[in-house]
């Protein structure tokens, strides 16, 4: 039976490429974040879980060469704020980490990859095993896209697209034509909130944009609804930070007032399927991909 590594994060998408990788016929061994990883790992399948600690890559690359792993994946959000925790990096990883110029998803996840393959092992694609839960193109709800909708999208794109180039964050967060949040290390879940929470602001503080220039009192026309644009990078790897959404997502997306959201068709996870079309179905939440 042929063996598949595992770098499991935090969330559901480790326990969906286990399950998958199992239903191809791999023999599945898991390296486990301790600072991420759920302990429910433990008993869902694998042939062997592995706990290491976020620092620990030599750790890591011994634990796949001991158990025959020559081809891995990751799965699962590893917060890019822990850069800055208070863990602490092995020698292989201090000495990586030297040697970045900078340290976004991209350039950290990059030189990791190209020490495990100096080490005789591969990292693929994180969607290999999971192709029927990309999104595909189209209105995915009932409900499309409003006018004002359109337009947040195409303006949200160009700034999202444009943020790509410097690996900052996948999501944006528009209303009228205008950035509420962009993600950085965050993640999207708390960007979507921040979003929520400035648009609160905005209604409880004074209608200062209420008034004409005359001073007299006038209603607000502006569309306070947000929309979220969440796409792929201009040159996304496939094999880590993978755009994902999920019930939760939308669950989020609701309570701060948000109902549009966009993705790249081909290049996002729907993590629970049709149930996040449903669940957005039943919040009045568009969802298209282009």
């Amino acid at each position: 039976m042929p063996k598949l590594g595992l770098i499991a994060g935090n969330g559901r998408f480790p326990f969906l490429v286990l399950d998958a990788a199992r239903a191809h016929g791999y023999e599945v061994v898991v390296a486990a974040i301790k600072e991420e990883t759920s302990p429910e790992i433990e008993s869902h399948g694998a042939a062997a879980v592995h706990w290491l600690s976020l620092g620990e890559l030599s750790k890591l690359i011994e634990t796949f060469q001991k158990e025959g792993v020559t081809r891995a994946v990751m799965a699962g959000q590893v917060k890019h704020r822990q850069i800055f925790s208070s863990i602490r990096p092995d020698w292989r990883l201090a000495k990586l980490l030297l040697s970045l110029t900078t340290r976004n998803t991209d350039s950290l996840l990059g030189a990791v990859a190209k020490v495990l393959s100096d080490e005789g092992i591969t990292l693929e694609n994180s969607t290999s095993l999971l192709e029927p839960l990309l999104v595909k193109s189209g209105v995915l709800t009932k409900r499309a896209p409003s006018e004002q909708e359109r337009k947040n999208i195409a303006y949200g794109r160009g700034v999202a697209q444009a943020l790509g180039h410097y690996d900052i964050g996948q999501t944006v967060v528009i209303a009228e034509s205008a950035c509420v949040a962009v993600e950085a290390m965050e993640g999207t879940d708390a960007t979507i909130e921040r979003a929520g929470h400035i648009m609160a602001s905005v209604d409880s503080s004074e209608p200062l944009n209420n008034q004409t220039s005359a001073g007299e009192g006038a209603p607000a026309t502006l569309d306070r609804s947000l929309t979220v644009v969440k796409i792929a990078k201009p040159k996304q790897d496939m094999r880590f930070d993978v755009p994902v959404v999920g019930v939760k997502t939308i669950e989020v997306m609701r309570n701060a007032g948000a109902t549009c959201l966009a993705l790249d068709a081909g290049k996002c996870l729907l993590m629970d399927g049709d149930k996040v079309i449903v669940a957005a179905d039943e919040a009045r939440v568009a969802i298209v991909a282009e």
